[in-house]
């Protein structure tokens, strides 16, 4: 997720001084607005060259790990909050990694595509796979294993036994409380165990 204004929403979710695991964590963009605005300390974890080279070069500390391989090489709650940003759709063991996330951290913020927003629903009755802003590949040709919506993701937190601490959906770079399954491309989550 590569919007200043949404990354700065996102960051706002995050206390002052954490100490943060971001997990996929891009171009570090995000550790970095955490670090300068809110104090933060921590890591993320990246597996793609050019990305881990970018973190480096921004100051944020990364390691290059593979995440289907899981977070064994952290402690139960070593972190304060564990990101994923855009990352849930990407494993292939998204349940384990949510499990995992609540492990390693004593809060979780996730954010993801929202399959559920009504211009993709409206491509689906089209008889079609959507392409948008947030979602914006091919059927054929994307990184997403999955696609996800924000009515599942509320039944499999709880089914995993997370307390969802907030919950809401971003528009155009605006919180979306109101009907945010039907009205948002991204969902976002806080989350304990």
């Amino acid at each position: 997720m590569s919007d200043t204004k949404i990354q700065k929403l996102i960051a706002a979710l995050v206390p002052e001084g954490s100490h943060v695991l971001d997990l996929g964590c891009g171009d570090g963009s995000l550790l970095e607005i955490l670090m300068r605005e809110r104090g933060c300390t921590g890591y993320g974890i990246e597996i793609d060259d050019a990305n881990v080279l970018a973190c480096v070069r921004r100051g944020v500390n990364v390691l290059q790990l593979n995440l289907h391989q899981g977070l064994a090489a952290f402690h139960d709650q070593s972190f304060d909050v564990v990101l994923q940003i855009d990352t849930l759709q990407h494993l292939r063991n998204a349940e384990i990694m949510l499990r995992e996330t609540a492990r390693v951290g004593r809060m979780g913020i996730l954010a993801f595509p929202n399959f559920a927003h009504w211009p993709n629903r409206l491509q689906v009755l089209r008889g079609r796979m959507p392409v948008t802003r947030r979602l914006p590949y091919q059927w054929y040709d994307t990184p997403n294993i999955r696609v996800g919506t924000y009515a599942d993701f509320e039944v499999l937190a709880r089914r995993n036994g997370l307390e969802i601490l907030d919950a809401f959906g971003l528009e155009e770079g605006r919180e979306v409380r109101w009907l945010p399954n039907l009205r948002a491309s991204t969902a976002v989550f806080r989350l304990k165990k």
